[in-house]
């Protein structure tokens, strides 16, 4: 995630901000800048923001902005669409009756919204299904009042159960599940790379034979594989192979806590590159390659976010350790990214 600051008074500002508190602007993300831009009235409904690269721009604040007050981005004014690139992705909100849903639904747009900020980053295809029913994305979240709610990915649709979106409850599944790490994003994040799966894998046979060299046999009974996992526990030695406990239940479950992990390393090594934030490392020999520039740099960073933590008495908030076959797996996830990138911008299919 990029700094962002007011354009009017220089006051930092976060991602989730409405409104800068030194000046009193309105704000608003505007994705076709990838920016944060404070914003003045152009005309009726429409917005102008002081970025010189906004100039002759107007934008309109997504409906949900406005009815809601869940989200902060624009639409360009030339679009069309009345929500917004992230928004145009929800299909099935919370029942906005039900008391804390109103909380709930704003969390979990705003854990969305900074999915979709790293896939655009990333130029990687975020389409709904309204535009691209065979293979657009789409979420859905629903409360367990009707029935249990799964958390998962099929066929494109996303769906996140409320209750995550509750921290004492999170805790609590955290808790029961011996998991060391959760979090709202953590689950867009992880849910996301099954959909990518099938975007990047499933159909690209050089991509698929690699994938299975490294992951596994994707056509292991899933179904049996996560009743193992959750009767008996991932392997003692799993730190050995895997980013998690819970990747060695599947290949496809390796796969996504691999595509999620990756996702948090880019999120926060662009926060502490914005920050300015360095590290004397006296590792020695730090590579000018791509991916392992960027393992390097992960640790540097890793190592600050850790003792930042246990300074204030806190858990480490990064309570992981990559190993040689984990971070290989990572830079297969680096590689495919960079080449759909490639692809995206070349043309190709």
């Amino acid at each position: 995630m990029k700094v962002f600051h007011c354009d009017h008074c220089r006051h930092l500002v976060f991602f989730e901000n409405f409104q800068c508190v030194a000046c009193g602007h309105t704000l608003a993300y505007l994705p076709d800048l990838g920016v944060i831009g404070s914003l003045e009235p152009a005309s009726t409904g429409l917005w102008k923001s002081p970025i010189l690269r906004a100039e002759n721009r107007t934008y309109r604040l997504c409906e949900q902005y406005l009815a809601h007050n869940t989200c902060n981005w624009a639409v360009p004014s030339d679009d069309s669409h009345a929500l917004c690139i992230s928004c145009r992705l929800t299909r099935v909100i919370p029942n906005l009756e039900m008391k804390g849903n109103t909380a709930a639904w704003y969390a979990l747009e705003c854990a969305k919204r900074r999915l979709v900020y790293t896939l655009l980053g990333l130029q990687l295809p975020v389409a709904s299904k309204t535009e691209d029913p065979a293979k657009g994305l789409v979420f859905e979240f629903k409360a367990d009042d009707s029935g249990p709610v799964l958390t998962g990915h099929a066929d494109g649709v996303i769906t996140i159960n409320v209750a995550e979106a509750d921290d004492a409850e999170r805790e609590k599944r955290r808790v029961e599940l011996h998991e060391p790490y959760r979090t709202l994003l953590g689950h867009f994040r992880h849910e996301s790379g099954h959909y990518y799966w099938d975007r990047l894998v499933r159909s690209n046979p050089p991509q698929l034979s690699a994938f299975r060299e490294l992951f596994g046999d994707e056509r292991l009974d899933y179904g049996a594989a996560l009743q193992a996992h959750y009767r008996d526990g991932p392997p003692p030695n799993w730190q050995d192979e895997f980013v998690s406990g819970y990747a060695a239940a599947h290949p496809w479950e390796d796969w996504a806590e691999s595509w999620a992990h990756h996702l948090h390393m880019i999120d926060a090594l662009e926060t502490s590159a914005s920050c300015g934030l360095a590290l004397a490392s006296e590792r020695g020999g730090d590579s000018a390659e791509p991916f392992q520039k960027m393992i390097d740099a992960w640790l540097d960073v890793t190592y600050v976010l850790n003792n930042l933590n246990r300074g204030l008495g806190l858990r480490d908030a990064y309570p992981f350790v990559l190993s040689a076959p984990a971070i290989r797996k990572l830079r297969f996830i680096h590689e495919l990214i960079a080449a759909a990138r490639h692809d995206s911008e070349s043309g190709s299919p």
